[in-house]
């Protein structure tokens, strides 16, 4: 049986393989408890000097997690389902707290579950083929795996525009977000990987850095750079209400597709979200992780949109979700409240 994770040393290295190309990497149980051992091993292994993940097959670094098993398992209780946010969250909390470099070499569809494996990392390596994006609000999910940390902390009112509508960022985009740390051109990254490899790199990562910059190429102009100001200005304050209106007055082309794609979104997974990111703003990245775990178990439990965007961009692939009404405020803030003591969010020290 082949494994899901491919992880192994190469000289002064760790590096892990996301084995799984024909779910374009998606994280399923097996793959997140590899990482976890192998991030644990290395951590303690003064051999290893840096990690470098990638994604096997070409089109995705990791496109998100298994969300499928997740919906059945919503169905079932949703015990399946909590072990594996647990754990995924325990997951992003480690390479978040990771002493060691972590590259991500982001050089496809990285969605979900796959921006929890990198964003988190001290190195997230963009290419041609990049498509970075949290698309959970277009399925009636709210940005988990730390994205109400990250997300808040980008620029401006970036990280709320990108949460709320799905935004995806190409190469260029993803490094003025910041989401992207470097880029390197998709035909470098083999010889990037094998320098890497080979080389024998410092306790302080200069040789890394060297090694980045050798590899680096010019990713070219990003609209994004130039969106700032009708961003902020749109995306800004805590009412979606608020947010739409804007949209609809602004009276450019930009703010009217943006007002399309947001309509086209949960209205109660966009109002969980804006929640979110602006408590997320005032939280330690623990406290996040501790939040995410609430919110998810409760549109689980509690919610029936994720059920419809599973069932219409999942199952019948119609892309033709029947949302809910959005939900009151008394409600939005009830699905943080803490859960039951032993299905809190815990950590691997």
């Amino acid at each position: 049986m082949t494994s899901l994770i491919n992880a192994r040393k190469a000289g002064s290295v760790g590096r892990i393989t996301l084995n799984r190309p024909e779910a374009l990497n998606a994280l399923n149980q097996e793959m997140v408890d590899g990482l976890i051992k192998a991030l644990l091993d290395w951590r303690e292994d003064d051999a290893v000097k840096a990690i470098v993940v990638d994604g096997a097959g070409g089109k995705g670094f990791c496109a998100g997690g298994d969300i499928r098993m997740l919906a059945e398992s919503g169905k079932k209780g949703g015990a399946e389902a909590w072990k594996f946010w647990r754990d995924e969250y325990q997951l992003n909390t480690l390479i978040f707290e990771y002493p060691k470099p972590y590259v991500a070499l982001i050089d496809g569809i990285t969605m979900g579950g796959g921006v929890g494996i990198s964003v988190h990392g001290s190195h997230r390596v963009a290419g041609d083929r990049t498509m970075f994006a949290m698309p959970e609000t277009g399925i009636g999910f709210h940005p988990d795996v730390g994205g109400a940390y990250f997300l808040p902390r980008l620029k401006g009112e970036t990280g709320m525009w990108m949460g709320l509508t799905g935004a995806r960022l190409k190469a260029a985009d993803s490094l003025a977000a910041g989401v992207a740390t470097h880029y390197v051109p998709s035909d470098r990254q083999e010889a990037l990987i094998a320098a890497l490899e080979s080389a024998d790199l410092d306790n302080d990562g200069e040789t890394l850095e060297d090694i980045l910059e050798t590899h680096a190429g010019d990713p070219g102009d990003s609209e994004l750079a130039h969106l700032g100001g009708l961003i902020d200005a749109a995306f800004s304050g805590d009412e979606l209400a608020v947010i739409k209106e804007r949209l609809q007055s602004a009276g450019d082309a930009w703010s009217a597709r943006q007002l399309s794609i947001l309509n086209s979104k949960s209205p109660s997974s966009c109002a969980i979200t804006l929640a979110a990111l602006r408590k997320g703003a005032e939280l330690d990245f623990r406290e996040v992780m501790a939040q995410d775990l609430r919110v998810s178990m409760r549109l689980l439990v509690e919610g029936s949109d994720f059920y419809e965007g599973v069932r219409a961009v999942i199952i019948d692939k119609d892309n033709a979700p029947h949302w809910g009404p959005q939900i009151q405020s008394e409600a939005v803030e009830a699905m943080f409240a803490p859960l039951e003591s032993d299905r809190e969010q815990s950590f691997l020290g």
